[in-house]
């Protein structure tokens, strides 16, 4: 493989992960409040870690794409998935 199909690849790939990660980070801010609610702010906590460690993981997502020329022309969610589980 060579390196430019590698990197229209990833031009393709890596804002469906920053979309991808935005819906897990909303879900994770949405259980962080419902056990909070429930009096189980230690868990609260570990979840809110989890959506501030996924921020940061969208700003390297976000360098990454930058370095590479940003997202590709081809660039189309062919497809939306959710993760609920109410």
């Amino acid at each position: 493989m060579d390196q430019k199909t590698t990197m229209e690849k990833l031009q393709i790939l890596l804002p469906h992960w920053i979309e991808h990660n935005h819906n897990h980070e909303a879900e994770f801010k949405k259980w962080a409040d419902l056990v909070r609610s429930e009096g189980k702010g230690n868990l609260a906590e570990l979840l809110d870690k989890a959506v501030a460690s996924m921020g940061e993981t969208d700003g390297v997502l976000k360098k990454v794409l930058a370095e590479i020329g940003g997202p590709g022309e081809s660039h189309h969610h062919g497809h939306h998935h959710h993760h609920h589980y109410d």
